[in-house]
């Protein structure tokens, strides 16, 4: 293992985040207390508490999550794409440098800034809601993982987009739609029956629903399937990476 080439990769990108750091600092800040305001104030106030958890305290993990997956695709689909669209990402195939290291120093730095991101969310959450965290490893851990996860297929989709529209149709299109539509703001057995076998269909319910779990100890479904549902995700991203370099699908194309 190159870790030399990893820490270069990895350190050029984070840069690049902290040449913008008041903006992406900002933007979460801002866009967390909007939802509040939104939510914890006009519908808060008309719906005080869900599974006995006040309303306002209730949606901060999926608030959370919502910016966490989209942070981390978003920053990793760039990451990837912009060297393929200025070419010199065949600099960087043709160096004594794997395909492992390569993402590990790509995935991680979007990683690593979507964990930013939410840890600065949690924080600015606290300010306006009492939060109490029932099982602080097992919120870090889901959080972590779906960082990962996140930003392996954010890889994906930055190696696979041909222009910068296709590099935002998957994030705002079914990333987002699958946040909202996975209990970020509401309990799935607030749904019809009808509606809530239908959620059951959504991956993003078993996260939202284990990272829940964490904070208030309250679940849609049981524990070990939302750890479950993130691991076996991990690994299809991962296989999927790895047939993409060995193949040069859109890389040497």
């Amino acid at each position: 293992m190159n870790w030399q080439a990893v820490k270069a990769i990895y350190y050029f990108e984070m840069a690049r985040f902290f040449r913008t750091l008041l903006q992406s600092f900002l933007s979460p800040v801002l866009s967390t207390s909007l939802y509040f305001v939104v939510f914890g104030a006009a519908i808060g106030s008309r719906m005080q508490e869900v599974d006995g958890v006040p309303y306002g305290a209730f949606i901060v993990p999926g608030l959370i999550m919502l910016s966490v997956m989209t942070q981390a695709t978003s920053n990793a689909s760039f990451g990837i794409y912009f060297p393929k669209f200025i070419g010199t990402i065949y600099e960087l195939l043709s160096a004594p440098v794997n395909f492992l290291e390569i993402v590990i120093g790509y995935v991680g730095a979007a990683a690593t800034k979507a964990l930013f991101i939410g840890v600065v969310i949690l924080i600015t959450a606290a300010l306006f809601v009492d939060l109490t965290i029932q099982a602080p490893l097992a919120m870090l851990a889901f959080l972590v993982l779906t960082c990962l996860s996140f930003a392996l297929m954010g890889f994906i989709i930055g190696i696979w987009a041909g222009n910068f529209e296709q590099l935002q149709l998957v994030p705002l299109l079914v990333v987002t739609p699958l946040v909202f539509l996975g209990g970020s703001f509401y309990s799935i057995s607030m749904l019809p029956p009808v509606w809530q076998a239908i959620s059951y269909f959504n991956p993003v319910v078993y996260l939202i629903s284990g990272f829940r779990w964490a904070f208030f100890g309250i679940a849609d479904v049981p524990i070990g399937l939302g750890l479950l549902a993130i691991t076996t995700f991990t690994a299809a991203c991962i296989g999927a990476i790895w047939w993409i370099f060995r193949t040069g699908w859109r890389i040497r194309q």
